[in-house]
């Protein structure tokens, strides 16, 4: 059976999306609303005359479905939408080609930012990037965004590292058992030091506006990760040679390797229920076994510097100056690996739960 789509005529600012389904005489309509996602099924008078008639919009950035208007009039539906983030959309759908249905509401545009006054501006002059966006949503077309390109190639360059790692790791454990454990650091320890430094890109990333949210949360846990490896690990050979090696870098990889593909999926718009419900609920297991690795790693490393006084000065010296590298392993123990803990696993709760909350169901009755 064909589905009929009723023509939807589409303008925004910079903090709402609006809407209008071209349908008369609307009998009980029915909207689904979600973060990326709109759908649409009512009875009316469209092109097709009285029929029943339905639309699908997958969005190209979030809405916060808790914030909406809708209105039922005798000759359309009238939706207006809230943006998460301010800002301009390209396109109102996740993919450059636009639905034959999907139009480009003109005079509303024009009467929201009142920018179409031909007797005072142009606005190919005042507003040049509006009216390439506009002339681009009517032919269906976009260029590839270069940004788009970077952050796929660089998502995916990460995740093969990172998986190179975990296969790595899982067939040398699984030929040799724990008489791999001393080896595990000599294998893979130099891939994941390349790879661990190249993610501080992560921190600049938000900072040059490649990707949503902001540089805090990937520094701590990058940093974190990278004092650990490099710091710890890398310069006390005793601990490399230890069984909680295999599992720090284990786990880390398992958090990248679920990680990466979620970021590549969210870039292609190709939203994967079971992918997403993984990224989000994954944590809960690893984050505390790596934080208690990390831990490990740290005390173990505490020990050995105690008993050596590894990379601690002394008084007398020229700047007069003195620095126990154990009782900073200690500070950085308690007041700094705790605090990052409950900080990013409180992102992560807080992600979740926004990011797998219920999706919001109107029925819609006429006024």
């Amino acid at each position: 059976m064909t589905v009929l789509s009723p023509f939807v005529y589409w303008a925004q600012n910079e903090n709402s999306l609006f809407l209008k389904v071209d349908l008369k005489d609307v009998k009980e309509p029915h909207v689904v609303l979600e973060k990326r996602k709109l759908q649409f099924q009512s009875k009316g008078s469209g092109a097709q005359g009285f029929k029943d008639y339905e639309f699908f919009i997958d969005f190209h950035s979030e809405i916060d479905e808790n914030k909406n208007d809708i209105k039922v009039t005798d000759h359309k539906i009238a939706l207006t939408l809230t943006k998460i983030e301010k800002g301009w959309w390209p396109r109102l759908t996740s993919q450059p080609k636009k639905p034959a249905w999907l139009k480009v509401d003109f005079d509303r545009w024009q009467s929201e930012d009142d920018i179409m006054d031909e007797d005072v501006r142009d606005i190919r002059e005042d507003y040049p990037d509006l009216y390439d966006m506009l002339q681009k949503e009517e032919t269906g077309y976009r260029k590839e965004d270069l940004k788009k390109v970077y952050m796929t190639l660089y998502n995916l360059f990460m995740f093969s590292g990172f998986l190179y790692v975990t296969l790595i790791l899982c067939i040398r454990y699984l030929r040799d058992g724990p008489d791999f454990f001393p080896q595990v650091y000599e294998t893979v320890g130099s891939v994941m030091c390349c790879f661990q430094l190249l993610q501080f890109l992560e921190v600049l990333h938000p900072i040059f506006g490649y990707v949503k949210g902001g540089p805090l949360m990937p520094f701590l846990q990058i940093a974190g990760r990278c004092f650990v490896l490099i710091v710890t690990v890398q310069h006390e050979p005793r601990i490399q040679k230890m069984p909680v090696i295999f599992y720090l870098f284990l786990v880390w990889c398992a958090i990248e390797v679920i990680r990466y593909p979620y970021y590549v999926s969210q870039i292609m718009k190709k939203e994967n229920g079971l992918l997403t419900w993984i990224r989000y609920s994954a944590w809960i297991v690893l984050y505390p076994i790596g934080f208690l690795c990390e831990g490990i790693v740290i005390f173990r490393n505490l020990i050995f510097v105690d008993q050596s006084n590894k990379w601690s000065v002394t008084l007398p010296n020229p700047l007069n100056f003195t620095f126990h590298f154990a009782t900073f392993l200690r500070i950085y123990l308690l007041f700094i690996v705790i605090p990052a803990m409950y900080l990013l696993m409180s992102h992560m709760f807080n992600a979740r739960k926004q990011k797998l909350g219920g999706k919001k169901i109107r029925r819609i009755k006429k006024s």
